[in-house]
C-alpha cells in the first residue's frame, strides 16, 4: 500500500518555489531571508534555484501516484507551460488592480489579496489537471481554498483578466467555463443544479454540470448560477443574491427585482 505521508508537504513546497520563481522579490524560497537585499544577479540566482526546487518537488509529489519516469515527463510538460501560466497571472493581477479602486499597487495585491493566492494556484493546478495528473491538482486548489475561502476546481476553464473581489465563499465547479475580463464578488456560486445518478445509485461523473460565463461579465455578491445548460452572455450583469438557473442573453442585467416582476 502506498504511503502518502509527505505528499501535501511536497506539493506545498513546489507551489512556494513557483511563487518565488515568478516573483522573487515578493516570496521567500525555503529559508531565504535576504530577498530584499538581492541585486539583479542575486535575483536571477534565486529564480534558477526556485525553478529547480519546484521541479524536483513536483517530480517527487507526482511520483506518489505515477511511475517516476511518467512523473518526470508530466513535470516537464507542466514547466513548458510556465510562460503561459505566468502571463495569465500577470493579466489577472492587472485585472485586480484595474477592477478594485481600493488597490494601491500590484505589490499589495500579490502580498495581501486572497484572489492572487486562489487564482494563481488554480492556474498551476489546471495545467496539471489537463495532463491527467491524479490528486495533485485538487490538493493544490483545496490548500488555496483552506487559506482563502475561495474554492476553484482545477478542472474549470477560466480566461485571462479574471478577478475575484473580496473572495470569501466563492465556489467554481469543475465544468464551469469563464471567459475573459470576468469579475466575481464574494459568495458567488457557479454550481450544479443536481447530480444525476446511475441505476445503482452512484453519481454520474464526467458530464457537463456547471454554467458557462461569457466575456466581460460581472457577478455580484451572493449570486448563485446553476446548471450545465445555463449560459451567461458577454457583457451581462448578474445582481447580488440572484438565483439563476436559466440562460441570460448578452448585455442583459438581472436582479432580484427583475426576476420577481411579472408581465401584465
Amino acid at each position: 500500500m502506498t504511503s502518502f505521508i509527505g505528499l501535501r508537504e511536497k506539493t506545498e513546497e513546489a507551489l512556494r518555489a513557483l511563487n518565488a520563481f515568478f516573483f522573487p522579490a515578493h516570496f521567500k524560497l525555503n529559508g531565504d531571508e535576504t530577498a530584499d537585499t538581492l541585486d539583479e544577479e542575486g535575483m536571477e540566482a534565486k529564480k534558477r534555484s526556485a525553478y529547480e526546487t519546484a521541479k524536483a518537488a513536483f517530480v517527487c509529489a507526482l511520483s506518489y501516484k505515477l511511475p517516476e519516469e511518467e512523473a518526470r515527463e508530466k513535470t516537464s510538460a507542466l514547466f513548458a507551460k510556465l510562460p503561459d501560466v505566468y502571463d495569465a497571472i500577470l493579466k489577472d493581477l492587472q485585472a485586480a488592480y484595474e477592477g478594485d479602486p481600493a488597490a494601491q499597487s500590484i505589490d499589495e495585491i500579490l502580498l495581501g489579496y486572497p484572489a492572487y493566492t486562489a487564482i494563481s494556484t488554480y492556474r498551476i493546478a489546471h495545467e496539471l489537471y489537463l495532463l491527467n495528473v491524479p490528486m495533485i491538482p485538487r490538493i493544490l486548489t483545496e490548500d488555496a481554498h483552506s487559506r482563502t475561502g475561495i474554492d476553484i476546481h482545477p478542472g474549470a476553464s477560466i480566461g485571462p483578466y479574471f478577478f475575484i473581489d473580496h473572495g470569501t465563499g466563492v465556489v467554481i465547479g469543475e465544468t464551469t467555463t469563464i471567459g475573459k475580463h470576468v469579475k466575481l464578488y464574494q459568495h458567488v456560486t457557479l454550481g450544479a443544479k443536481s447530480f444525476p445518478a446511475n441505476p445503482d445509485g452512484s453519481l454520474v461523473k464526467g458530464i457537463k454540470r456547471h454554467p458557462d460565463i461569457g466575456d466581460w461579465v460581472v457577478i455580484y455578491a451572493g449570486a448563485t448560477i446553476l446548471g450545465g445548460d445555463t449560459k451567461v452572455g458577454d457583457h451581462a450583469v448578474v445582481g447580488g443574491n440572484v438565483w439563476l438557473t436559466h440562460s441570460l442573453p448578452a448585455g442583459e442585467t438581472i436582479t432580484i427585482r427583475t426576476q420577481e416582476e411579472k408581465p401584465t
